[in-house]
């Protein structure tokens, strides 16, 4: 979603500026723009639709000198793509970035308009400058005051960065609903909506908690929080390494990312998997107990990839740990009225730990009675992992192409993981065992299958011409050709669509013919005789069918065998997405798609 960075500092701000909104792309964005006060106490603002390098060609025109600014990049929600409603947005002496929705903004701005003020946009965000200049002036009070007078009268999940003219010497910044991280310099102090944006300037971050406002200086800051008390938050040290959030000797983040699964998932396993043949996850060493070891019903609840992630699980943790699960979309648990199970623990999945939708999933359980709640996230300073009872991080590593692949893997390595210990619990000991050995052979697997990416690569030759694509799966295969599906639509923009094989026969076989490919997963597992009658109902009806496997077919004509290396069936929908990754990931380059920024998408969807 949009991105916000803003610094205050004593040398020239441009050029941090610039970086910073470069290194926040990722979030996908349509327009982009900044504001700075100048030397001589003047607002410049420059404004594009399109790249930052479009803004970057803009700002090269002009010499402009200045020690506080803010930028931003717009993913846009109210209003259409135009330059009118691309970030900043000014009213007199206020300018606003802001992140999220404001939900009351037409009624906002229908009041503000009565009071004389002209909207030039038709956003949201313009109706945040303008109450912001009418409180300031109607009361003279501090521009601090003025925002704890504002806040209360918006209603959404938001979060803002705001400098007034005429006083330069402060940002001030509040999070609703939407995160804000402040990076701490020497006599230099910067805040963004992610760390990423920050990595090269600093390793000391602050986290705005929910309701906190803070005022930022050169030298100082303040936060206050929801109460309007002055308090101080956590400073953490980031161990990330710049160079780590680098493409390196990679065309794009997503291929850098799918060939980094192996170590992610060693950075996973490591310290967690313990020479007893026990799962120690130490972000849960501090709970009195771990109250799954009660729980007689799981619910997970999660979006996009990482809903994708909690249906595999749910195979695993029914068949393995013998406990029953369901796996519900984020959007569609909060929107209807929940009967739970009797002693129903609460899962939640995400790579960002921000996605609007999840939160207001976790946050409408707690008013049932769920035993408890446990997220399973990539990012620790993020708002499910404060706003949750207890937290598992997948340590994938810094995830920057929106189309997630190595966040999809380690939340697959932290369940299974999960589920041996629910089997420990339940004395199911062998089981629990033999998971332990098999998730040690798990990045040695990767690699086999990465090693097949010439082999992927022809195969992505000829299917990338195709307008449609079918992907069947049986059992815990069924939700990773869902995620192959995704993965192929995410980044290639072709129709793919994902459907349990068992299911061919009651409507999906009459798209068969042979200008659609279909793409079956079919691992050795007890299911392997089905999916071949699948293959023969779909050839005997001249479909072209690509085969994903492990094991040899009779290959005739429109019959293609993607040979695979052997994997072992527990750890087999982890492996399988790999080449489905890379099948999609090759596609969209022959067709020279933006891969790492693919169009309408976003990284972490931070509004519903």
């Amino acid at each position: 979603m949009c991105g916000i960075f803003a610094a205050i500092t004593q040398r020239n701000i441009m050029n941090i500026l610039i970086d910073g909104i470069k290194k926040l792309e990722y979030r996908g964005y349509d327009s982009s723009g900044l504001a700075i006060i100048d030397h001589d106490n003047n607002m410049v603002r420059i404004r594009c639709i399109g790249k930052v390098d479009e803004l970057i060609r803009k700002i090269q025109k002009k010499k402009i000198l200045g020690h506080i600014g803010v930028a931003h990049t717009r993913w846009a929600t109210h209003g259409k793509i135009s330059k009118a409603n691309t970030h900043p947005h000014v009213s007199k002496n206020i300018i606003v970035v802001h992140n999220g929705t404001i939900e009351n903004y037409s009624v906002l701005r229908i009041f503000l308009q009565k009071k004389g003020y002209i909207f030039y946009s038709d956003t949201d965000t313009e109706a945040i400058a303008h109450l912001l200049h009418w409180e300031q002036n109607k009361k003279k009070e501090s521009i601090e005051q003025v925002i704890q007078n504002s806040i209360k009268q918006l209603y959404g999940n938001y979060s803002m960065v705001v400098i007034d003219k005429n006083n330069p010497t402060r940002l001030i910044a509040a999070r609703s609903g939407s995160p804000l991280v402040i990076g701490l310099g020497i006599e230099e102090n910067f805040i963004a909506s992610d760390q990423i944006a920050l990595l090269n300037l600093t390793k000391r971050f602050i986290y705005l908690e929910e309701g906190d406002i803070a005022i930022i200086k050169k030298k100082e800051i303040n936060i206050f929080n929801k109460k309007n008390f002055k308090i101080k938050r956590k400073e953490t040290i980031s161990n990330i390494k710049y160079k780590s959030i680098k493409k390196g000797k990679y065309s794009y983040y997503m291929e850098k990312e799918i060939y980094e699964q192996p170590a992610s998932i060693r950075n996973t396993l490591k310290n967690r998997v313990q020479k007893n043949n026990t799962i120690y996850f130490s972000e849960l060493q501090f709970k009195k107990k771990n109250l799954l070891y009660y729980a007689e019903h799981i619910q997970m609840v999660a979006c996009g990839t990482s809903y994708h992630a909690a249906m595999v699980s749910r195979y695993w943790f029914e068949a393995f740990a013998k406990i029953p699960c369901d796996v519900e979309i984020a959007s569609e648990f909060s929107s209807r009225k929940i009967a739970i199970r009797k002693k129903s623990f609460l899962i939640t999945l995400s790579q960002s730990g921000e996605t609007a939708d999840t939160l207001s999933a976790l946050r409408y359980s707690k008013k049932f009675g769920y035993l408890g709640n446990l997220t399973i996230c990539n990012m620790e300073g993020s708002s499910l992992v404060k706003e949750s009872d207890s937290y598992i991080l997948t340590r994938a590593g810094i995830e920057i192409g929106v189309a997630s692949t190595k966040s999809f893997t380690t939340q697959l390595t932290v369940l299974l993981m999960l589920v041996a210990q629910i089997a420990h619990f339940k004395k199911e000991n062998k089981i629990a065992e033999k998971i332990i050995e098999t998730l040690h052979i798990l990045p040695q697997r990767i690699e086999e299958v990465l090693k097949k990416n010439e082999l992927i690569k022809n195969i992505a030759k000829k299917l990338s011409n195709k307008k449609n694509i079918l992907f069947l799966g049986r059992g815990e295969q069924y939700p990773i050709a869902m995620e192959g599906a995704l993965k192929l639509k995410e980044i290639s923009y072709i129709h793919a669509e994902a459907y349990a094989a068992g299911e061919l026969k009651h409507g999906p076989l009459a798209l068969i013919d042979k200008n659609i490919p279909v793409i079956i997963i079919a691992p050795k597992n007890s299911l392997l005789e089905k999916i071949k009658k699948n293959i023969k109902e779909i050839y005997s009806r001249e479909g072209v069918i690509y085969i994903f496997s492990d094991q040899e077919f009779n290959v005739e004509k429109n019959i293609h065998l993607v040979k695979l290396p052997y994997i072992e069936e527990l750890i087999a929908p982890i492996f399988y997405i790999v080449p489905l990754q890379l099948l999609a990931y090759y596609i969209a380059l022959n067709k020279g798609k933006n891969i790492d920024q693919p169009r309408h998408l976003a990284k972490s969807v931070t509004v519903e």
